[in-house]
C-alpha cells in the first residue's frame, strides 16, 4: 500500500505543481517532505493548496459530468479537523446554506476527514436533500429511488409522514459506531413548486422539487489519499428533474398525468404523447426554478457550455474524457453535438468515485 501511495502521491504532486507554475525546487521540496511522511505514518496530510487544486481537478475529471466548464468556480470548505458526527451535522447544514445562497446556487464540495486506518466519517445520503420513499398496500408513496434508505431512516428512529415530498434527514456514523440522525432545518431547504407559463392546470398536480443537487455518498480521490464524505453539489440541469427525476416510470411516473391533463391520446404511441407531455415537463421545471430565481441550465446550454470546456483543455493540451451514455441529455440528445462526438471513458485521477453503501 505504501509504495502505491507513493507512487500516487508523487504523480499528484509533480502534475498539481507543474499546474500551479511552482518551481521545480518547490515540487521536489515537497515530494520528499511527502515520501517521509508515508514511510513513518503510513499517509501524509494534504496543504491547503492541494486540497483545493484537487478538489476542482476530480471535477474536471469527471467523466459523467456534463457541466465542467465550471470546475474553476468550484468553492471548498475544508472541515477535515471535524471530531464528531454533530460537527459534521453543522458543516453539513453549513454546506446547504452557503451553496444554495438563496438561490444563486454556488457549486461547492465540503471536505472532511481522510479514511485512515479503518477511521473514517460516512454520510449514509445519497444526496443531502432527498425525498423519501414509502412502499404501502396502495402503491408507493414519495420517490421510489429512496425506499430501502427510507427504512433504514425509520428503524434509526426517523418518524416517517407517507407524503410524496418528505424530506429525509441526514445519516451520519464515524466508523462502526452507531449512526446518528439529525432533521434538516426547515429553513435550509429550498424547494421549487412547479408551475407551467401556459397550463394553468399545472399547479393543480402539486409538483415541487428541491433546488441544489448535493451529491453525498460518493468517495474524493487525491494522490492516493481517499476522502469517504466529500459531499458536492452544482446546480441542476433541467431535464435531471423534467425527463428523470419526475418522469421516469420508476420514480415520479408523471407523464400520463400530464398527457391526460394535456387532452392527449395515451392509448397509441404513435401520437407520441410521451414526448409532447415530456416537453411541456421540462418546460415547467425551467419556467418555475428561473421565475423563482434558482439557478438552473437547459441542455442545449449545457451542451454548448460543455463545448467551450472542450475547445479550453484542448488548448492546454489535455485530453478530455467522458462517459458518452451519460453525458448526452436524457432529452432530445441527438439535438446536441455530444450526442455525435465519441469520448475515451478513460480514468484520471484525481476524481470522485462511488463507494459500497454502509448500509
Amino acid at each position: 500500500m505504501s509504495i502505491e501511495l507513493m507512487r500516487e502521491a508523487e504523480e499528484f504532486i509533480k502534475n498539481g505543481y507543474s499546474e500551479l507554475g511552482k518551481s521545480e525546487q518547490e515540487t521536489a521540496n515537497r515530494i520528499a517532505v511527502v515520501l517521509k511522511m508515508i514511510s513513518e505514518k503510513g499517509y501524509y496530510t494534504h496543504t491547503n493548496e492541494e486540497i483545493d487544486y484537487g478538489a476542482k481537478v476530480a471535477w474536471r475529471n469527471s467523466n459523467r459530468c456534463i457541466g465542467r466548464f465550471f470546475w474553476q468556480t468550484l468553492n471548498i470548505i475544508d472541515k477535515r479537523n471535524i471530531q464528531s458526527v454533530e460537527e459534521m451535522a453543522a458543516a453539513l447544514f453549513e454546506h446547504i446554506e452557503f451553496a444554495t445562497n438563496g438561490g444563486k446556487i454556488r457549486p461547492t464540495i465540503t471536505v472532511f476527514p481522510q479514511s485512515r486506518s479503518n477511521s473514517a466519517f460516512r454520510i449514509w445520503n445519497h444526496q443531502l436533500i432527498r425525498y423519501a420513499g414509502y412502499e404501502t398496500e396502495e402503491g408507493v408513496i414519495g420517490d421510489t429511488s429512496s425506499i430501502q434508505f427510507t427504512k433504514e431512516c425509520i428503524k434509526l428512529g426517523w418518524e416517517p409522514k407517507y407524503g410524496n415530498f418528505d424530506i429525509l434527514p441526514l445519516v451520519i456514523q464515524y466508523n462502526q459506531e452507531e449512526p446518528k440522525v439529525f432533521d434538516i432545518p426547515q429553513q435550509l431547504i429550498a424547494e421549487v413548486h412547479l408551475e407551467h407559463p401556459e397550463y394553468e392546470w399545472f399547479k393543480e398536480l402539486a409538483l415541487k422539487w428541491y433546488a441544489v443537487p448535493l451529491i453525498s455518498d460518493m468517495k474524493m480521490e487525491i494522490g492516493g489519499i481517499t476522502y469517504p464524505a466529500a459531499p458536492f453539489n452544482g446546480w441542476y440541469m433541467g431535464t435531471e428533474i423534467g425527463a428523470r427525476n419526475l418522469a421516469d416510470e420508476e420514480r415520479y411516473d408523471q407523464l400520463p398525468i400530464i398527457a391526460e391533463m394535456m387532452g392527449l391520446n395515451v392509448k397509441s404511441h404513435a401520437s407520441l404523447w410521451k414526448d409532447r407531455a415530456l416537453v411541456e415537463l421540462n418546460t415547467a421545471v425551467l419556467y418555475s426554478f428561473k421565475n423563482q430565481g434558482v439557478s438552473i441550465v437547459d441542455h442545449h446550454t449545457a451542451a454548448q457550455q460543455f463545448k467551450q470546456f472542450e475547445l479550453k483543455e484542448k488548448d492546454k493540451g489535455r485530453e478530455v474524457t467522458g462517459d458518452w451514455t451519460w453525458l448526452i441529455p436524457s432529452m432530445s440528445p441527438a439535438a446536441t453535438h455530444i450526442f455525435h462526438q465519441p469520448y475515451k471513458n478513460k480514468i484520471k485521477k484525481p476524481n470522485y468515485f462511488y463507494q459500497k453503501k454502509p448500509y
